[in-house]
């Protein structure tokens, strides 16, 4: 059983999240099941215990995630819509006989089925495939490799969702849509990502981007950020070349998928690349420095380790 001490640990955050989402978001169902399945396997084995603190950076991503409908970010600082789709055309733009288009007007207009499908299926790996890279680690016993993962996963992510509040940005399919004036509680759009579901009947990224309830968080596209954090640290552990070449082709086509689907500027893409970037170099080159930090790190990688009988 955990000690006392882990057990009220565990219960007031717990509730504590429930009582901000449940006030401040509003509650759901899934938020319920989700609680009492973290609760399972705090309290089922020691095994699970451990799964559940190693996913903890996970789980605090999930949770910043949706707590950022407490407040908005067009609600912070103007909406950039014009500007950024300006400096897109100026930097990137394609001369066509139509006159200068950026990259996602040409490929609007230059469409393909099979780069639908592809691109429909790279554009769903972007959490799923990051989350079992770091599952693959931890149940190879590569704990301090995945514990690096995941925590600079949730900084990428705390980077990526502080470049949204503090520009906020419409996407290029909004420009496509709605022109450039803001437009209060938009509703998210499937953009290019809806040929796949014609193409395949599944409805996926409908029911995906028909919940998202903020549309102008276009900067940085963290969709480029996430499986790159994924093939840096495949480099970094004991990975097998296949799944290094993996990570590599799916990153590269995240890329591609952004833009071709109208859901991110090329601009949008590099500074997401940045974010990953600069997550890795903050906590390897700078937090890993700091002795305490670094202590800390090591106590947690300690306690999560599969195996582990006490708590370091």
């Amino acid at each position: 059983m955990p000690t006392r001490r882990e057990t009220v640990t565990a219960i007031i955050a717990i509730a504590l999240w429930l009582g901000v989402t449940a006030l401040c978001v509003g509650f759901r169902p899934e938020h319920l099941w989700l609680a009492l399945l973290l609760a399972a396997m705090f309290f089922v084995t020691p095994a699970t215990r451990r799964l559940l603190v190693a996913l903890l950076p996970f789980a605090i991503f999930g949770i910043s995630y949706d707590w950022m409908n407490i407040v908005h970010n067009y609600e912070v600082n103007p909406v950039d819509i014009l500007g950024l789709n300006n400096a897109e055309r100026s930097l990137f733009g394609i001369t066509t006989a139509q006159g200068i288009l950026t990259p996602n007007e040409f490929f609007a207009l230059h469409t393909h089925r099979i780069l639908d499908i592809l691109g429909g299926i790279f554009y769903l790996c972007w959490v799923p495939v990051p989350i079992a890279f770091g599952l693959w680690l931890y149940f190879r016993r590569q704990t301090v490799p995945y514990l690096h993962f995941a925590i600079v996963f949730l900084l990428v992510n705390l980077i990526g969702f502080a470049g949204y509040y503090i520009h906020p940005a419409a996407p290029p399919w909004y420009v496509a849509r709605y022109g450039t004036e803001f437009i209060l509680n938009t509703p998210g759009d499937t953009a290019g990502l809806g040929a796949f579901d014609q193409i395949t009947g599944l409805g996926i990224f409908n029911a995906l981007y028909g919940r998202n309830s903020n549309v102008f968080a276009a900067v940085p596209s963290l969709h480029s950020a996430y499986t790159l954090v994924a093939f840096i640290y495949s480099l970094r552990s004991r990975t097998p070349m296949w799944m290094r070449i993996t990570l590599a082709v799916i990153t590269l086509g995240i890329w591609f998928t952004a833009v071709y689907t109208s859901h991110h500027y090329i601009i949008d893409v590099l500074l997401g690349i940045l974010c990953a970037l600069l997550g890795y170099l903050i906590f390897e080159h700078i937090l890993m420095r700091i002795p305490p930090f670094a202590r800390f790190i090591a106590r947690y990688a300690a306690y999560i380790a599969p195996g582990a009988s006490t708590p370091a």
